[in-house]
């Protein structure tokens, strides 16, 4: 058989050349990757530069000028534009140390930017005695508004308990007190509302009144200038009636782990090179989560640990991780029920089907990933641990 040749196979010269493992590279293609080699390295080389001026330890909330903070896919754009919009209501939702707060900060931030009012309370540091009477909490909610917002506190004198309600107190005091006083748009943003989902005596009628404001603004002129955000850690599985619960209502967001890119893009932002070789060990190890990602990474950065030394001895009492998995679990020994839950999950190589409030706390502390009523751990750092402390 003969093989007929194409002149067009010679019409442009190409030089060629052997690389080391062999293969045949020609040179206008080496030279690309030679160029975004260098690119990449340049990249790292400013990364580095402005990460050793700006290196924070990642603890709570990431300061709003962070180099450290990423954006979610377009989540932050999809709350702004939501803000703007007459009685906006956000229900950010995520396991603990994945940004829900961070995210919170953030939109209380765009809120200013738009010249509105804002304020931003977190329910978890709210005394106990304050948050299982309803009237003491909404008493201290109206107070701690008024404080922020520099306006008179007048709850003792507003308050008429002979002839009103908890809630039509609460109610009158923000529509005469808070939102006419200040005249535009108002931000508030509860962080932490989990914390109130054990207090039967106050969940009912404190969310359904947050409910009954949201609807109020359709129709009120004073009342579209409020815009809710309400952030909490678990799924809201306390019984609320469908028309009075403000969780089947505005706009749901919820915060996943980052994706390769997005972990790349924070090695990169520390100083590190994204194409490392151990960089899918980190990721294998506590997958895309992001307190764990940058506490491994700023411990690599400052030099009190390598990649590989951090990979080894992760798991140990000796690793980077121990506070936090110690943490974690004296969490689960004060609940008997979640240890054994726990136990079953990371001795299974397979999902494990657990009672619907045992996946909600396992969940909100961040250790478990959901596929319907199965659960795995999150990632290989709490199956290793967890099953051996366990």
């Amino acid at each position: 058989m003969e093989v007929g040749l194409d002149k067009r196979d010679f019409a442009t010269p190409v030089l060629y050349m052997r690389a080391k493992d062999g293969i045949i590279l020609d040179v206008k293609n080496r030279r690309d990757a030679e160029g975004a080699e260098a690119r990449d390295e340049e990249r790292l080389r400013e990364g580095s530069n402005i990460c050793m001026q700006s290196l924070e330890y990642p603890d709570g909330a990431v300061a709003l000028d962070s180099l450290f903070y990423l954006e979610r896919n377009g989540i932050e754009s999809l709350c702004y534009q939501t803000l703007e919009k007459s009685a906006a209501l956000i229900r950010i939702k995520a396991p603990k140390l994945m940004g829900k707060t961070s995210l919170a900060r953030r939109i209380v931030a765009e809120g200013e930017k738009l010249n509105y009012q804002a304020v931003y309370l977190d329910l978890g540091g709210v005394n106990k005695e304050v948050i299982t009477n309803l009237d003491k909490f909404l008493r201290w909610l109206c107070s701690k508004v008024s404080l922020e917002l520099e306006l008179d506190n007048q709850v003792d004198n507003a308050w008429n308990t002979a002839f009103l309600g908890s809630n039509d107190n609460c109610t009158a005091y923000f529509k005469k007190y808070i939102l006419k006083p200040i005249n535009s748009p108002l931000v508030l943003v509860l962080d932490e509302v989990d914390r109130l989902f054990p207090y039967s005596e106050i969940v009912e009628d404190f969310f359904g009144m947050l409910r009954s404001w949201h609807e109020k603004g359709k129709i009120s002129e004073l009342w579209k200038q409020l815009r809710l955000v309400l952030a909490h850690s678990t799924e809201v599985y306390i019984p609320l009636d469908y028309h009075q619960s403000p969780f089947n209502a505005g706009v749901p967001v919820e915060l996943e782990e980052f994706n390769q890119q997005q972990v790349e893009d924070l090695a990169i932002r520390h100083g590190i090179n994204s194409q490392d070789s151990m960089l899918p060990e980190l990721i294998r190890m506590i997958g895309g989560h992001p307190y764990l990602l940058r506490l491994a990474m700023y411990d690599i950065v400052t030099g009190k640990t390598t990649l590989e030394n951090l990979l080894r001895s992760a798991t140990t009492e000796a690793g980077i991780y121990r506070n936090h998995l110690r943490y974690v679990l004296d969490i689960l020994r004060s609940a008997p029920d979640l240890v054994q839950a726990f136990k079953q999950v990371v001795n299974s190589t397979a999902g494990v089907e657990l009672d619907s409030m045992e996946i909600y706390k396992l969940h909100s502390l961040g250790l478990v990933i959901r596929e319907n009523n199965h659960v795995t751990p999150r990632c290989q750092l709490y199956r290793d641990y967890f099953r051996r402390v366990l």
